[in-house]
């Protein structure tokens, strides 16, 4: 059973090789969608294209700044062009992080990681909110954090987690204002993840070390936070909206 047969998706983020947006990008295309991915690095994101390997007509990789309103509409225009009007699901999840007290952020640091992590949220999805109004709904999944739940550590500093933080609240209101339009808006808040993303210097199996003290004894898979994605953009979650999936091993339980 293909979950998004005809269905148009947006990902953000998705150049990095073991990223959550590639493989997130990858089980989509699995499941009958039409996908455009977008990241910063043009010649990083075509990569990423050529890595998926599926036929133009399924698959559009854009360079985009998420931090840039102009950049995102503009790239929100080509998907449009590509996709005759249509977009069913955004996927926000282009993010940056930044190890550093409290004491030490400057405001510049502040400003770089909140642009990224949450002004990007709200400019994709401003951008891309008309399109599902005209098509009659759709469905936002944001990438949050445990780190907005549990004040950061190795995954970045307090401007990460105020970042991050900031995501699960304008999902809240995205999903309040928009409900009527029967677009749904969710977030995911993912726990240590072996991607590119969460490097500290260790391998994989390092990682799984460091999480011996969570209830599975192990760091997540990208693919397994991409299937949180795939649920919260098909009908299996059509009366769920406005909530936060945590996938975290049991790192944090609500």
């Amino acid at each position: 059973m293909k979950l998004l047969e005809d269905r148009v998706a947006v990902i953000s983020g998705a150049a990095h090789p073991k990223g959550i947006g590639k493989a997130t990008a990858k089980l989509f295309l699995e499941h009958g969608a039409r996908v455009a991915i977008l990241d910063l690095d043009e010649t990083r994101i075509q990569e990423s294209a050529a890595d998926l390997g599926v036929a133009s007509s399924h698959l559009i990789a854009l360079a985009c700044d998420v931090g840039s309103d102009e950049q995102c509409r503009a790239a929100l225009d080509r998907v449009a062009a590509w996709s005759g009007g249509v977009v069913d699901v955004l996927v926000n999840n282009a993010a940056i992080t930044q190890k550093a007290t409290f004491r030490d952020i400057t405001p510049a640091d502040f400003e770089r990681i909140l642009r990224v992590n949450l002004t990007g949220v709200f400019n994709l999805s401003q951008a891309v909110i008309p399109l599902m109004i005209q098509r009659g709904g759709g469905s936002i999944v944001s990438i949050s954090s445990l780190s907005a739940q549990n004040g950061g550590g190795i995954f970045g500093g307090a401007h990460y987690c105020a970042a991050k933080a900031g995501v699960q609240g304008i999902t809240r209101a995205m999903a309040k204002e928009f409900g009527e339009h029967k677009i749904r808006a969710n977030a995911i808040a993912p726990g240590l993840i072996t991607t590119d993303f969460s490097r500290t210097g260790r391998s994989d199996a390092s990682k799984d070390d460091a999480a011996q003290v969570w209830p599975l004894r192990r760091a997540g898979r990208p693919h397994e936070v991409a299937g949180g994605c795939l649920f919260l953009a098909s009908e299996l979650s059509s009366y769920i909206t406005g909530t936060t999936l945590d996938i975290n091993g049991g790192a944090h339980m609500n």
